[in-house]
């Protein structure tokens, strides 16, 4: 992330306090500046970095707060930052691959009163959003729901409605994305591009709020969602002109020992043809927890392989803090 300082979104593109139904100042004075440093021992250094910064937005008046897991995996130090420049230590409660949400307590107290969770399932298209982050009003967008559809990503990663607004805000990763109430809908995850009118735009993805609170007393509780872990294979597929491609496999993960290579193109799960990311990623889950075999039908070279690829729990290959 850029020096927090160097940008600023022009005033037209920012949220106007007089034409909202919500104290924009305390809103904003609920974001954080998030920083961490990531091991270089650790499973998603050479994936993710070993210093990674985004935001966080307080939830609960003990400093409890949400941001996108992807950047307290394997975190090794926090440090929060408010609007005001106060800089406390955190740590990380709990990372969810399900949903993709992180949840981080401050070892210190922020001050801050937190945001008000609402629900995202109330927004349509063309409603108006506001879209924070750390830094104040200059960091601050106003926005329009664009989307909401499914989502899957190729790290095996799916969610059935995310959102999608526009503009897009170039600093997304645990952005706070609000209703016209000034409630918390959602959560930055990334920013893609989608097709409208013929034309490719980009827009941010946030992860439902809605998700977090059916899990949210697990997470804080054990630091798991409460389920049996999902099967994880440790491969990048992408889809491509209609088809399932092997973009990479992780070093030493399931897929890789099974023999599956860049460039196999993926033609079933157990047997069962699938077509399209989401479809292929629920077939592996509902075989089993982790540790199921997945019998994966792959094409290489004009050859049709079958190969069975032994999942493994992902949380199990992080880095974890060592006690002393």
């Amino acid at each position: 992330m850029s020096d927090e300082k160097q940008w600023a979104f022009p005033e037209s593109l920012r949220p106007k306090a007089d034409a909202l139904a919500f104290d924009l100042d305390r809103a904003l004075d609920a974001m954080v500046l998030l920083r961490t440093e990531i091991p270089d021992e650790a499973f998603t250094a050479g994936i993710l970095g070993t210093e990674r910064s985004g935001y966080g937005i307080v939830i609960e008046a003990s400093g409890l707060v949400l941001t996108i897991g992807y950047l307290v995996t394997e975190a090794r130090s926090i440090w929060l930052t408010t609007n005001r420049g106060r800089t406390v230590p955190a740590t990380a409660i709990a990372y969810d691959q399900a949903t993709g949400f992180g949840l981080v307590q401050a070892l210190a107290r922020l001050d801050l009163a937190p945001l008000p969770r609402g629900t995202a399932s109330a927004l349509q298209k063309d409603d108006n959003v506001t879209v924070l982050g750390h830094g104040g009003l200059t960091h601050a967008l106003a926005a329009q729901v664009v989307a909401r559809r499914e989502f899957a990503g190729y790290w095996e990663y799916v969610l059935d409605e995310a959102l999608f607004t526009s503009p897009a805000h170039p600093q997304w990763g645990g952005s706070a994305l609000l209703d016209e109430g000034g409630r918390l809908v959602g959560v930055g995850s990334l920013l893609v591009q989608e097709e409208s009118d013929g034309e490719t735009h980009q827009v941010n993805m946030f992860v439902p709020i809605d998700l977090l609170e059916p899990i949210l007393p697990a997470l804080l509780a054990t630091g798991s969602n409460g389920l049996a872990p999902r099967p994880w294979l440790g491969v990048y597929v992408q889809e491509a002109e209609g088809r399932l491609v092997v973009g990479g496999v992780a070093e030493g993960g399931p897929a890789a020992r099974a023999g599956v290579k860049a460039g196999d193109l993926v033609l079933g799960v157990a047997d069962q043809r699938v077509r399209g990311l989401a479809v292929m990623f629920r077939k592996v889950w509902s075989l089993g927890a982790a540790g199921v075999e997945v019998p994966l039908s792959l094409a290489r070279d004009g050859d049709v392989l079958r190969v069975s690829v032994r999942s493994v729990d992902r949380a199990d290959l992080l880095w974890k803090p060592r006690l002393h």
